[in-house]
Parts: structure tokens; sequence; C-alpha cells
């Protein structure tokens, strides 16, 4: 539906920016209780610290992109601050657009700059399968580029072991694409000293040498990591590109891309996420999610359930002048979906069915021409799909989202995936439970942000779902917490989060064997433990890891060294 929408200037008017650290709380420490017990070693022996820095090996810029990035204030330290409203009743959104504008002048760019590159992105936003339709659009529009002169850029949030996985050159050969760590070191270091440059020309000689290279005279680690990606994409020569809102859509650090650089805009589903930022009921965190709409441009959603959360996204199509088609969901059931492909889960043919839409009308919007029914607007459906992109969702991947790992040393099967709503742990749930099998199955959890009642309840009742109705999908449970290492000497860990999980599983199914622990390192010991022991037995293994993507990461990063 088309509306005619008059847009309202932007004008930068920035607000105080603090860069003050902020630190964990410490937390008075719980009793560790276990439900079944591990060989003494496991808990008791001492552990040789681990520091994560980048590879030995890797080249000096690298490096000091590496420790730039580290002394950036971090996303959670923004995100926090939504816990608390200001005394006067201001929106704290409301300053993050000329913010951003702000920033990014300083690096340099601009959105009349990035537009007149050629630049064309598709724009993804929403609550979950926001990183999947991504990944399944880049891969598509990978499968139609022209290496090694063209490539088409991938940039999602968050990363699980590497930085670096938030920016990807695909091209056909390419499957993954993940920026090397020569240009990424380039890119971050070039932002890093454009804003430094810059900012000593706006500060004068008033300021100190060392304030003027440091992390105060830059955005915070989002926005950082979004100019970077910009910058990349600009002067790699890319043309076609995928980019991922962070949180939100409206005040979202990539909402700075204007009409002109959006071929397409797609709201994936839709749920409850961080409420104290967007708001408590689905209909609220729509219209932040339909804020990435733009005049002319199509906006590509799957038709909501709830009829007031459609009415939402229509109306805000209205506001911004765009035109949304809401793809029902009897087309998606209808359609056999694509096979085998590397991103897996009972869901994906819906995030398939979003990326297909958004990647064909960025092509046409480009200038492919397709054959057949396919190229006719009012008449392909989804069965009209052209080899290439079914090679393109078959061949897409994310790291953390519905990943199997199988471990080279031992041939346990890890099933990870980072969901952390009501929705998308009922999904992971499902999507385990039709994988399970018999042998051994155990649960490796946490969400150490979120009410663990609830997002432990849909994990367990999606994957009795799948098992129809069988409570014993899980032999074991782990709740840990996501720090990687145990404790240094002194440090006190809180585990009253993990301590409600376990207590939530005995009511749950008093079958499960459960044990909570502190750090990621032990609980992975445990599961090997375990796992050795099943396998002497003759059982398959298999874990599932979920809850949050921090955990995921670290579990990532443990089972890969």
């Amino acid at each position: 539906m088309r509306a005619i929408y008059r847009s309202l200037s932007r004008q930068p008017v920035i607000s105080t920016i603090t860069n003050s650290r902020f630190q964990q709380p410490s937390f008075i420490p719980s009793r560790v209780p276990t439900s079944f017990s591990l060989p003494a070693y496991i808990s008791s022996h001492p552990r040789r610290p681990i520091h994560i820095t980048p590879n030995m090996s890797s080249s000096v810029s690298y490096q000091k992109a590496f420790s730039r990035l580290s002394a950036l204030q971090s996303n959670l330290a923004i995100t926090s601050l939504f816990t608390v409203p200001l005394p006067d009743g201001t929106d704290r959104n409301a300053a993050a657009i000329p913010e951003m504008l702000f920033w990014l002048s300083r690096a340099g760019l601009s959105p009349e700059s990035i537009a007149s590159s050629g630049l064309k992105c598709v724009h993804v936003a929403g609550t979950k399968g926001k990183g999947s339709v991504s990944a399944f659009v880049g891969s598509i529009l990978a499968q139609y580029s022209n290496p090694p002169t063209q490539k088409v850029g991938v940039y999602t949030s968050p990363h699980l072991v590497d930085q670096r996985e938030r920016i990807s050159l695909l091209s056909p050969q390419e499957k993954e694409g993940m920026i090397d760590e020569e240009k990424f070191g380039k890119y971050v270091n070039l932002v890093w000293d454009t804003m430094t440059a810059e900012a000593r020309k706006q500060l004068g000689a008033e300021a100190k040498e060392e304030e003027l290279e440091g992390p105060g005279t830059k955005p915070f680690y989002f926005r950082f990591l979004t100019i970077v990606a910009l910058r990349a994409f600009l002067d790699e020569g890319v043309r076609d590109a995928v980019v991922e809102c962070g949180i939100g859509g409206e005040y979202d650090s990539t909402n700075v891309l204007t009409e002109e650089s959006v071929s397409a805009a797609v709201v994936t589903q839709l749920g409850i996420d961080h409420v104290g930022m967007l708001g408590d009921t689905v209909e609220k965190i729509a219209w932040h999610k339909a804020g990435i709409f733009k005049r002319g441009v199509k906006a590509f959603t799957i038709r909501h359930p709830r009829e007031t959360v459609g009415e939402v996204l229509r109306e805000r199509a209205r506001e911004k002048g765009a035109e949304l088609v809401e793809i029902g969901e009897e087309e998606v059931k209808g359609w056999k979906g694509v096979e085998g492909g590397m991103l897996q889960g009972p869901f994906q043919k819906g995030n398939m069915a979003l990326a297909v839409y958004a990647a064909r009308e960025h092509l046409v919007k480009t200038g492919h021409k397709f054959e057949g029914r396919f190229g006719v607007d009012e008449e392909w459906g989804l069965d009209d799909i052209p080899d290439k992109f079914v090679k393109g969702l078959r061949e897409a991947s994310l790291r953390g989202r519905c990943e199997v790992v199988r471990d080279g040393k031992d041939g346990t099967e890890w099933l990870v995936d980072g969901a952390h709503t009501e929705d998308s742990l009922a999904g992971v749930g499902e999507w385990f439970a039709s994988r399970a099998g018999d042998g051994l199955r155990v649960l490796v959890f946490n969400q150490q942000e979120r009410d663990p009642k609830i997002l432990l309840t849909a994990l367990l009742k999606g994957a009795e779902k799948e098992a129809s109705g069988l409570k014993e999908v899980f032999t074991h449970a782990f709740f840990t917490r996501n720090e990687e290492l145990p404790p240094k000497e002194g440090e006190k860990r809180d585990l009253s989060v993990q301590t409600k999980a376990l207590e939530i599983m005995k009511e749950y199914n008093g079958e499960v064997e459960s044990r909570v622990s502190d750090n990621v390192q032990l609980t992975i010991e445990g599961v090997k433990y375990l796992t050795a022991k099943a396998r002497a037995e003759g059982k398959e293994c298999r874990v599932l890891a979920t809850g949050s993507f921090h955990l995921v990461g670290t579990v990532l990063k443990r089972i890969s060294a």
C-alpha cells in the first residue's frame, strides 16, 4: 500500500555523551547444589588462567584494532541506562539518530555520501530470526555477484567468538566470508584515526592528546562497528549489502541509511525483548521495528496473527510512505521450503520465505531480469524460485543460530543457538527434540538477565511438544553462568539464577539429573565426563547449549579450542 508521506528534516542536536566505565556488581556467593556427582578433580583441580587476546601471529594492525575496540563503552552499558527513566520523562531514544549522524560525520561519512556511492542495502529488523534472514539474503545475493571485484557485504550482530563475524564479504566461492584480519584491522584503525583527527580539529589545543586518541572521542561499541562496516563496504566497492539492526529500528544506529541506500526492508517475527528501550507490548515493539520503513521502498513481513500488530505496521508504512507486503502464513506453510540447509530448525521456513521476497526485490531493483514466472511481479510464488536462490538458502550460515558442531575429538554433537526469548526458545526446544534420538541428551542453559522460569519452561514445553508429550527429552542439565573461567581468588559469583533454573527443572521433571556451575570451563568438563561414560556404553551423545548468545559464544570457543 502506498501513501503520501512528508518527512521532517533531522537536526543534528547532540546530547551529552558519557564514556564512564560501568562495573558489574559483586554478589554474595551461593552454595552450589548438585543432583549428580562428577569426579572430584573436575570441581577442585586448579586451572591456569587463559587470557583472551588476538592470535599471536596476528598483525600489529589487527592487535591494535582489537585493543582499541576493547576500550570502547559496551552495548550493555548503554542498554542498562534504559532501566532507569530520566527524571523529566525525556525519551533516551530521542537523541540516538542525531548522535549517530554526528559520529558518522566525525568518521568522514554521511548518509548522502553512502547513497552516492551506489551501495544498496536490504535492511532487516525484528525480534527473532533477523540474523537468519540476513544470512539467507546475503547468501542468495552472493550467488549473483561477480567476483573477485564484486562481493556482497553483510553486517550482523552479535558476534560469538570473533568480532570479525559481524562483517562479511561474500561471493559464490566464499560461503562464510568473514572479513580477514588484515582488512578488519585496517578499517577499525582507519575509522579510529579519522575520528581522532576530526576531534582534534573540533576541540582544538585545549584537549589533551591522550584524550583525543582514546575512546572518549569515539562512540560506543555497536555504533563504532556499524561505521566500520559501512566504511569497509564503501572502500571494498560493495554495491549489494544486508544490514541487520542491533536493537529496534527507528532509533537503531543502522537507521542512518536513507531511502536512496535501501532496496528492501524486512521485519521478522516480533516478540517481547529489550522492554526498557522498546516498550512492554508487541505493538510498541512493532512501532520501533517498522522505523526502518522508507519512502517508496517495499517492506516485507509475515502477517502477524495479532491484528493490532498488523495495524501498527500498516500505519507505520503509511506514515513512512512505504509499501508493506504481508506474506500470508498459509503461503509459507504450503511451501515445501529448502531442505538440507546449514541453518536448521522448523521455524527457518518462514525466515527463508522473507529472504526470498527481499532478495528478489533487491535484485529486481538493481537491474536483474528473471526468466519465467519468477520474473512477473503478480504471478510468482515461492515454488518458482531459481536454482541460485535454492543454493543460497542451502549454503547460508550464521554462528550460533541452529548451529550443529561435531566435536572432532570425541564425536559429541553440539547443537547451539543463542535464543533468548520465549518464542525462540520454544522453537529451539522443538529443533533439539527432533534430533535428540536415544542416548545421552544434555542441556547447557543460562539466561542471566531475564526470568529463567518463563524462558526455561518455554524451551522444555517446545521440546515436549515435538517429542509428542515425552518430558524426558533431556537426561542431564547444567545451569551455568556465562563466564568462561573459574572465579579468581576472592571473586564472588552469584548463582541464584542458576539455582532457580535447577529448581524449575526439578519441578518440571525430577528425572533429569541437574547441577549448577559458576563457569563454562567447569560445565564443559562435566559434559565431557558424561559423554565419555556414555560412549563407553555405546550410546550417542547430543548436547544443546542455549539461552544466551554470551553463553553460546563461550561454549563454541571452548569446544573449538
